[in-house]
C-alpha cells in the first residue's frame, strides 16, 4: 500500500539521537479497512479504497451501508480515500491497513483541509503592505489599493489577488519525514507541520 488515513491529534517533539529538539506532529493514523479494490481489468487502474472512522447509523445512507457491507463493515466508514498500489497482489476486502507499513526516515506527503479563516482582506490574505498612515491618508490603511488596468482592457485582470474567503481548501505538503511509528496506539509521527485543524482528516502518502 502507498497510504493511509489518519487524524491529527496535534503537534509535540522528540529528541533525536544527538539531543536536538524535533518538532513533530501526531496523526492517528488507521486501522483502515479496504473497502473496495479497483482493477486494471475492471476499471482501467489498480487502486484500493481506504475507510476510517464509523458513522452512526442514523447519519449514514443506505447506499453508504450497503458498500460498507459487502466489505463486511458493521458501519459505514467516515472517510473514504483511494490509494494506488503497484504490486501485483491486491489486498482483500475488509483487510486492515495500519502505521507499520511506515518506516523511519522516509519521505511522505500529507494533504489536508487548511483551517477556514472567513472573509480576510488583503494584508492578511496575501501580505499587502497596506496604504500609508500619514499625509491626510483617510480610511485607506488596510485598502487594497488601485486594481484595474486604465482604459485598456477597461477590466480586472482574472486573478487579481483582492479580498475573499481564506482557507478551509485542499493543501499538500510534501517532502516531510516520518520520525517515529507507534504501530500499538497506531501513531505515526511526522516532522514539521501539516494542513489542517486538530481532529481533521488527513491523507499520507509515501513518495
Amino acid at each position: 500500500m502507498s497510504g493511509i488515513i489518519g487524524k491529527k491529534l496535534g503537534m509535540t517533539q522528540l529528541f533525536d539521537v544527538s539531543g536536538a529538539v524535533v518538532p513533530v506532529t501526531v496523526i492517528e493514523a488507521g486501522p483502515c479497512p479496504v473497502v473496495q479494490v479497483r482493477t486494471q481489468e475492471k476499471n482501467g487502474y489498480q487502486a484500493v479504497q481506504l475507510g476510517f472512522g464509523a458513522r452512526k447509523a442514523t447519519r449514514a445512507t443506505k447506499a453508504e451501508m450497503g458498500h460498507a457491507v459487502k466489505a463486511g463493515l458493521e458501519s459505514a466508514p467516515e472517510v473514504l480515500r483511494e490509494f494506488q498500489f503497484g504490486g501485483d497482489a491486491a489486498p482483500a476486502l475488509g483487510e486492515k491497513v495500519t502505521v507499520e507499513q511506515f518506516e523511519v526516515g522516509i519521505k511522505v506527503k500529507v494533504t489536508g483541509t487548511t483551517k477556514g479563516r472567513g472573509f480576510q482582506g488583503v494584508m492578511k490574505r496575501h501580505g499587502f503592505g497596506g496604504g500609508r498612515a500619514s499625509h491626510g491618508a483617510t480610511r485607506i490603511h488596510r485598502a487594497p489599493g488601485s486594481i484595474g488596468a486604465g482604459t485598456n482592457p477597461s477590466r480586472v485582470i482574472k486573478g487579481k489577488r483582492m479580498p475573499g474567503q481564506m482557507g478551509n481548501v485542499q493543501q499538500t505538503v510534501r517532502n516531510l519525514r516520518v520520525a517515529k511509528v507507534d504501530a500499538e496506539r497506531n501513531l505515526i509521527y511526522i516532522r514539521g507541520a501539516v494542513p489542517g485543524p486538530v481532529n481533521g482528516f488527513v491523507f499520507i502518502t509515501k513518495q
